[in-house]
């Protein structure tokens, strides 16, 4: 059975969603907000307007993501090329306007992995004008009750897709799977 219900959250100049909505304590969302602030700028990250590096983009966000969860006692996940190919076509989609900032072909997404699993998420953002990318689009997430919900659930593959446009918007993509 894959969940797949929708949240959306607009903070500022800073869009995301996830797929998988959840409530959270608010003692989750503040401990979240602890550990970006004494965690998240040992991964800082610096891109010049025209340097954008998306390899080293997903990268960081993979590592601050498995930074986080060994942060609370979960085991980390593992990065999957079959996954990571996915969020980037879904990252590059959205860049370039072929379909809208969402989730729609989520589940299409997850079937052409190919992987068998028992449980799949997605969460996506878009940000402009940050000298980090990466770590605001974190720090987002883990301000965020159902992206952080996805982030400390029950998965172990994973996925990153990263991609820009020419008006310098930056997108994410990041699956998380549950093999079976």
């Amino acid at each position: 059975m894959i969940r797949t219900a929708i949240c959306s959250i607009f903070l500022g100049a800073f869009t995301l969603s996830s797929g998988v909505m959840a409530i959270s304590t608010p003692s989750q969302t503040d401990i979240a907000k602890r550990w970006v602030h004494s965690q998240l700028p040992n991964h800082s990250i610096k891109l010049t307007a025209s340097t954008i590096d998306t390899a080293v983009i997903e990268e960081s966000v993979f590592q601050q993501i498995n930074d986080y969860r060994t942060s609370q006692g979960l085991p980390t996940l593992t990065r999957n090329v079959a996954i990571d190919e996915q969020a980037r076509t879904h990252s590059r989609d959205m860049a370039n306007g072929t379909v809208a900032f969402g989730h729609d072909g989520f589940e299409q997404r997850i079937q052409s992995i190919g992987i068998a699993y028992s449980a799949a998420a997605e969460n996506i953002a878009y940000n402009q004008g940050y000298s980090d990318p990466a770590t605001q689009a974190v720090k987002s997430w883990l301000g965020s009750s159902g992206h952080l919900a996805n982030i400390k659930g029950n998965y172990n593959l994973t996925g990153i897709g990263v991609a820009s446009n020419s008006q310098g918007k930056i997108y994410f993509t990041q699956i998380f799977l549950r093999t079976r």
